[in-house]
């Protein structure tokens, strides 16, 4: 397989597998006597509709034309597209699609094979996530949101998300799985067990840290390039009922990361389970939705006045036999901070909610079609030493001074040996 270029994203959801070359003149035409079997004749489809509907995805910056769409009803069926591939003279483009929220047009095949993902779940006879008293057998298709929901029936969950739930499992564990528990569990790739995947050759192994663990750490967080994936283990823990959800604001970006280092920096009993920054630029109008109503203006002030306020988003996980015990444990993390006096705002919302957060907020996207307009993303790890330097250099050199319309940033602090 040859090495796409990529631009890592937080949310970036897809599988691909690599151009190997080229089909000639956008045609799926056997360049030597294999036959095309019956089985993978009825399940590739190139009517005009469903070719439009994989020819860009989230970041619509991209967009290219496939030669077919092939609907799989097993992980046996994607083993013999790629063995036929492989079988021609001349191999065409593969690429696997979940959700498709990459940004720069991973989830496309040029006069390609898009393998449409989505669907896969539907053949399992219920088996597409599994959860066990430890950890989940996870079908690569399914949505994390779907995998929430069945791991609270049983009242244990994942320990490690994305902000955004409606991204495919194999997606997010091909690139990190990046969010604001990070800095206690690792990446969500740091939480898997095991793997059933796909190779490029057409093989399908069960690797894990101690069987195939050559192909196990190449596919996790492997940008698709050596493999699909078709079942992950996932590990988890108990579940949480309630959160205290905290946002503290600041105008002084040194004290922000200060206080971001500091959080992070605390044993398990002490910290918070969450933490994340944001970033508020006068460029109105901008999400307040968070905050009261009654607070809004002010908090419009304090940005129109700075031109940049930075927010710490931190959470800690209860359950409501222990309320007062959390309100203590907030009142001592938050002691220390040094945000702006009075601009602290709390939430108290259940586990789930907070989890699901962002959905809202695409629906509400979605209904004034904005989902559908251009979505440059990109992801920077940057230490601890150039973080005062990318501030004054990018966001406020750059962004601010130059007028750049960007509408979400997000600050993650992590450890490295995480």
């Amino acid at each position: 397989m040859t090495q796409n270029n990529f631009i890592l994203s937080k949310a970036l959801a897809i599988l691909c597998l690599a151009s190997i070359v080229v089909i000639t003149q956008g045609q799926i035409t056997p360049s030597s006597p294999s036959p095309l079997s019956k089985n993978l004749a009825t399940k590739l489809h190139n009517d005009p509709e469903t070719l439009s509907q994989v020819s860009t995805d989230y970041g619509h910056i991209v967009h290219v034309n496939a030669s077919a769409v092939f609907e799989p009803t097993s992980v046996y069926d994607i083993i013999e597209l790629i063995k036929y591939s492989n079988s021609l003279a001349k191999p065409f483009t593969i690429a696997a699609r979940g959700q498709a929220h990459s940004v720069d047009g991973q989830a496309m095949a040029q006069n390609g094979v898009v393998v449409n993902m989505t669907h896969l779940g539907d053949f399992r006879n219920g088996s597409g996530i599994i959860v066990s008293d430890k950890y989940a057998d996870v079908g690569g298709e399914q949505i994390w949101i779907d995998v929430l929901h069945e791991t609270l029936k049983r009242g244990l969950t994942p320990l490690s998300w994305t902000d955004y739930l409606y991204l495919s499992v194999g997606g997010t564990l091909s690139n990190a799985g990046i969010g604001g528990q990070t800095f206690i569990f690792g990446p969500q790739i740091s939480n898997v067990l095991e793997l059933d995947v796909i190779t490029g050759k057409g093989d399908l192994i069960t690797c894990s840290a101690g069987n195939n663990s050559e192909a196990f750490y190449a596919v996790l967080g492997g940008l698709g390039q050596y493999g699909v994936i078709t079942r992950a283990r996932i590990a988890l823990g108990p579940a949480p009922s309630r959160v205290k959800w905290l946002r503290l604001l600041y105008t002084d970006f040194s004290a922000f990361s200060r206080d971001q280092e500091h959080l992070i920096s605390l044993n398990d009993t002490e910290a918070a389970d969450y933490v994340e920054g944001l970033i508020l630029i006068n460029k109105p109008p901008f999400d307040l939705s968070f905050f009261p109503a009654s607070d809004q203006q002010r908090i419009t002030t304090l940005v129109s006045k700075y031109g940049i306020v930075y927010t710490i988003e931190l959470v800690k996980y209860y359950n409501p036999n222990s309320e007062a015990k959390v309100k203590e444990e907030v009142a001592i993390l938050v002691k220390p901070l040094n945000f702006v006096p009075t601009f602290l705002f709390e939430k108290d919302v259940s586990y789930e909610e907070f989890l699901d957060r962002v959905h809202s907020d695409e629906l509400v996207l979605r209904s004034k079609g904005l989902w559908e307009v251009p979505h440059p993303w990109i992801n920077f790890f940057i230490p601890k030493s150039q973080i005062l330097d990318f501030n004054e250099g990018v966001i406020k050199g750059i962004i601010l001074k130059q007028n750049i319309i960007a509408e979400v940033f997000l600050l993650y602090p992590m450890k490295r040996n995480k």
